[in-house]
Protein backbone atom coordinates (compact mmCIF):
# COMPACT_ATOMS: atom_id res chain seq x y z
CA UNK A 1 0.00 0.00 0.00
CA UNK A 2 1.31 3.12 -0.73
CA UNK A 3 2.08 6.00 1.61
CA UNK A 4 -0.71 8.96 1.76
CA UNK A 5 1.05 11.93 0.14
CA UNK A 6 2.25 14.52 3.28
CA UNK A 7 0.22 17.93 3.24
CA UNK A 8 3.34 19.29 2.69
CA UNK A 9 2.78 17.85 -1.12
CA UNK A 10 -0.52 18.64 -1.26
CA UNK A 11 -0.19 22.37 -0.51
CA UNK A 12 1.04 24.25 -4.05
CA UNK A 13 4.32 26.05 -4.00
CA UNK A 14 4.41 29.56 -2.31
CA UNK A 15 5.51 32.06 -4.66
CA UNK A 16 8.65 34.04 -3.69
CA UNK A 17 7.71 37.55 -2.85
CA UNK A 18 8.80 40.31 -5.14
CA UNK A 19 11.33 42.79 -3.61
CA UNK A 20 10.22 45.97 -2.74
CA UNK A 21 11.97 47.59 -5.64
CA UNK A 22 10.31 45.26 -8.19
CA UNK A 23 6.85 45.91 -6.58
CA UNK A 24 7.15 49.79 -6.95
CA UNK A 25 8.63 49.81 -10.42
CA UNK A 26 5.54 47.13 -11.20
CA UNK A 27 3.05 49.96 -9.97
CA UNK A 28 5.01 53.04 -11.78
CA UNK A 29 4.43 51.24 -15.18
CA UNK A 30 1.00 50.10 -14.14
CA UNK A 31 0.08 54.44 -13.44
CA UNK A 32 1.94 55.47 -16.61
CA UNK A 33 -0.10 52.64 -18.87
CA UNK A 34 -3.23 53.59 -16.84
CA UNK A 35 -2.89 57.55 -17.33
CA UNK A 36 -1.85 56.86 -21.07
CA UNK A 37 -5.36 54.97 -21.71
CA UNK A 38 -7.14 57.39 -20.76
CA UNK A 39 -6.49 59.52 -23.98
CA UNK A 40 -6.04 56.68 -26.05
CA UNK A 41 -9.89 56.00 -25.01
CA UNK A 42 -10.67 59.65 -24.93
CA UNK A 43 -9.29 59.65 -28.54
CA UNK A 44 -11.03 56.72 -30.01
CA UNK A 45 -14.29 56.87 -28.04
CA UNK A 46 -15.08 60.31 -26.63
CA UNK A 47 -16.25 61.08 -23.27
CA UNK A 48 -19.47 58.80 -23.71
CA UNK A 49 -17.20 55.79 -24.23
CA UNK A 50 -14.58 56.52 -20.61
CA UNK A 51 -15.51 53.98 -18.02
CA UNK A 52 -13.44 51.84 -15.71
CA UNK A 53 -13.41 48.90 -17.74
CA UNK A 54 -12.78 50.46 -20.97
CA UNK A 55 -9.47 52.37 -19.42
CA UNK A 56 -8.19 49.21 -17.76
CA UNK A 57 -8.78 47.10 -21.06
CA UNK A 58 -6.68 49.94 -23.11
CA UNK A 59 -4.18 49.50 -20.08
CA UNK A 60 -4.01 46.17 -19.61
CA UNK A 61 -4.41 45.48 -15.91
CA UNK A 62 -7.09 45.02 -13.74
CA UNK A 63 -9.86 47.42 -13.08
CA UNK A 64 -9.10 47.29 -9.10
CA UNK A 65 -5.97 49.09 -9.51
CA UNK A 66 -7.40 52.20 -11.09
CA UNK A 67 -9.34 52.23 -7.22
CA UNK A 68 -6.06 51.04 -5.77
CA UNK A 69 -3.91 53.83 -7.30
CA UNK A 70 -6.00 56.38 -7.96
CA UNK A 71 -9.01 56.16 -6.11
CA UNK A 72 -11.50 56.23 -8.47
CA UNK A 73 -11.52 57.71 -12.63
CA UNK A 74 -12.55 61.07 -12.07
CA UNK A 75 -8.76 60.85 -9.89
CA UNK A 76 -7.24 58.98 -12.87
CA UNK A 77 -8.60 61.08 -15.65
CA UNK A 78 -7.06 64.56 -13.16
CA UNK A 79 -3.83 62.27 -13.32
CA UNK A 80 -3.96 62.12 -16.81
CA UNK A 81 -4.67 65.84 -17.53
CA UNK A 82 -1.96 67.09 -15.29
CA UNK A 83 0.65 64.79 -16.90
CA UNK A 84 1.26 66.96 -19.44
CA UNK A 85 0.10 64.21 -22.10
CA UNK A 86 -2.82 66.39 -22.72
CA UNK A 87 -1.88 70.42 -21.97
CA UNK A 88 1.33 72.20 -22.54
CA UNK A 89 2.81 73.06 -19.24
CA UNK A 90 3.84 76.42 -18.73
CA UNK A 91 7.03 75.55 -18.23
CA UNK A 92 6.81 73.72 -21.41
CA UNK A 93 5.77 77.21 -23.36
CA UNK A 94 8.56 79.23 -21.46
CA UNK A 95 10.76 76.52 -23.44
CA UNK A 96 14.73 75.98 -22.25
CA UNK A 97 15.45 78.91 -21.09
CA UNK A 98 12.52 80.24 -19.28
CA UNK A 99 13.98 83.07 -17.37
CA UNK A 100 15.08 84.65 -21.32
CA UNK A 101 11.71 84.72 -22.28
CA UNK A 102 10.27 86.13 -18.83
CA UNK A 103 13.08 88.97 -19.46
CA UNK A 104 11.63 89.70 -22.98
CA UNK A 105 9.92 92.77 -23.61
CA UNK A 106 5.72 92.21 -22.72
CA UNK A 107 4.93 92.15 -26.68
CA UNK A 108 8.12 89.78 -27.24
CA UNK A 109 7.25 87.66 -24.55
CA UNK A 110 3.21 87.49 -25.39
CA UNK A 111 4.51 86.52 -29.12
CA UNK A 112 6.85 83.82 -28.07
CA UNK A 113 4.28 82.57 -25.73
CA UNK A 114 1.65 81.77 -28.58
CA UNK A 115 4.02 80.85 -31.26
CA UNK A 116 4.78 77.46 -28.54
CA UNK A 117 1.33 76.99 -27.65
CA UNK A 118 0.35 76.69 -31.36
CA UNK A 119 3.29 74.32 -32.05
CA UNK A 120 3.04 72.32 -28.71
CA UNK A 121 -1.08 71.82 -29.39
CA UNK A 122 -0.32 70.76 -32.97
CA UNK A 123 1.72 68.37 -32.15
CA UNK A 124 -0.60 66.35 -29.62
CA UNK A 125 -3.39 65.10 -32.01
CA UNK A 126 -4.59 63.07 -29.27
CA UNK A 127 -5.97 66.25 -27.54
CA UNK A 128 -7.10 67.85 -30.21
CA UNK A 129 -9.45 64.90 -30.73
CA UNK A 130 -10.05 65.64 -27.12
CA UNK A 131 -11.06 68.89 -27.15
CA UNK A 132 -13.18 68.04 -30.37
CA UNK A 133 -14.96 65.38 -28.40
CA UNK A 134 -15.54 67.92 -25.54
CA UNK A 135 -17.91 70.10 -27.57
CA UNK A 136 -19.74 67.57 -28.96
CA UNK A 137 -20.42 65.88 -25.54
CA UNK A 138 -19.82 67.65 -22.28
CA UNK A 139 -19.96 66.00 -18.53
CA UNK A 140 -18.41 65.25 -15.41
CA UNK A 141 -14.75 63.97 -16.98
CA UNK A 142 -14.78 66.92 -19.02
CA UNK A 143 -15.29 69.03 -16.54
CA UNK A 144 -12.14 68.16 -14.39
CA UNK A 145 -10.26 68.71 -17.54
CA UNK A 146 -11.89 72.05 -17.79
CA UNK A 147 -10.56 72.67 -14.33
CA UNK A 148 -6.90 71.95 -14.74
CA UNK A 149 -6.97 74.01 -18.19
CA UNK A 150 -8.39 76.81 -14.99
CA UNK A 151 -5.73 76.31 -13.18
CA UNK A 152 -3.14 76.53 -16.49
CA UNK A 153 -4.75 79.79 -17.23
CA UNK A 154 -4.14 81.37 -13.86
CA UNK A 155 -0.68 80.16 -14.27
CA UNK A 156 0.14 81.57 -17.04
CA UNK A 157 -1.64 84.71 -16.19
CA UNK A 158 0.77 85.34 -13.25
CA UNK A 159 4.07 84.40 -15.00
CA UNK A 160 3.25 86.08 -19.02
CA UNK A 161 1.31 88.73 -17.81
CA UNK A 162 3.27 90.80 -15.31
CA UNK A 163 2.21 94.46 -13.77
CA UNK A 164 1.11 95.45 -17.25
CA UNK A 165 -1.55 92.54 -16.86
CA UNK A 166 -2.43 93.55 -13.54
CA UNK A 167 -2.80 97.44 -14.65
CA UNK A 168 -4.58 96.66 -18.07
CA UNK A 169 -7.22 93.99 -17.06
CA UNK A 170 -8.96 93.31 -20.74
CA UNK A 171 -5.32 92.10 -21.59
CA UNK A 172 -6.30 88.66 -19.60
CA UNK A 173 -9.59 88.36 -21.68
CA UNK A 174 -7.96 89.57 -24.83
CA UNK A 175 -5.30 86.69 -23.95
CA UNK A 176 -8.66 84.52 -23.75
CA UNK A 177 -10.00 84.84 -26.82
CA UNK A 178 -6.66 84.79 -29.11
CA UNK A 179 -5.97 81.35 -27.20
CA UNK A 180 -9.74 79.68 -27.98
CA UNK A 181 -9.33 81.40 -31.12
CA UNK A 182 -5.90 79.03 -31.91
CA UNK A 183 -7.76 76.09 -30.22
CA UNK A 184 -10.60 76.10 -32.31
CA UNK A 185 -8.60 76.55 -35.44
CA UNK A 186 -6.85 73.21 -34.94
CA UNK A 187 -9.93 71.70 -34.18
CA UNK A 188 -11.27 72.70 -37.40
CA UNK A 189 -7.87 71.90 -39.45
CA UNK A 190 -8.49 68.06 -38.72
CA UNK A 191 -11.30 68.57 -41.72
CA UNK A 192 -11.15 72.33 -42.86
CA UNK A 193 -8.10 72.98 -44.67
CA UNK A 194 -8.84 76.96 -45.29
CA UNK A 195 -10.28 79.20 -43.13
CA UNK A 196 -11.10 82.47 -43.94
CA UNK A 197 -7.95 82.02 -46.89
CA UNK A 198 -5.05 80.69 -44.48
CA UNK A 199 -4.58 76.95 -44.82
CA UNK A 200 -5.06 75.60 -41.25
CA UNK A 201 -3.12 72.43 -42.05
CA UNK A 202 0.01 73.63 -43.84
CA UNK A 203 2.90 75.02 -41.76
CA UNK A 204 3.09 78.45 -44.20
CA UNK A 205 -0.41 79.10 -42.95
CA UNK A 206 0.27 78.63 -39.06
CA UNK A 207 3.07 81.00 -39.91
CA UNK A 208 0.86 83.58 -41.36
CA UNK A 209 -0.94 83.36 -38.02
CA UNK A 210 2.09 83.72 -36.12
CA UNK A 211 3.06 86.69 -37.75
CA UNK A 212 -0.10 88.21 -37.59
CA UNK A 213 -0.01 87.39 -33.08
CA UNK A 214 3.43 89.16 -33.46
CA UNK A 215 1.62 92.15 -35.35
CA UNK A 216 -1.19 92.29 -32.55
CA UNK A 217 1.08 91.95 -29.85
CA UNK A 218 3.40 95.06 -31.24
CA UNK A 219 0.32 97.14 -31.56
CA UNK A 220 -1.44 96.38 -28.48
CA UNK A 221 1.58 96.69 -26.20
CA UNK A 222 2.75 99.73 -27.66
CA UNK A 223 -0.52 101.49 -26.64
CA UNK A 224 -0.06 103.82 -23.77
CA UNK A 225 -0.67 101.38 -20.70
CA UNK A 226 -2.65 104.71 -18.91
CA UNK A 227 -5.36 103.46 -21.39
CA UNK A 228 -7.50 100.86 -21.69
Amino acid sequence: MNPLPSAETLLPPSQPLKPASARTRDRGSSELRLIAAVGEVLARDGFAGLGVNAVAKQAGVDKVLIYRYFGGLPELVRAWGGSGSFWPSVAELLGDDPQAVLTLPTAERWTRFLEIFIDSLRQRPLTVEILAAEVAAPGELSRILDAEREAWGAEAARVLGGPEFARRTHLNALTLLVILGIQMLIVRSRHTAVFSGIDVQTEAGWAQIKTAVAATARDLFAADPAQP
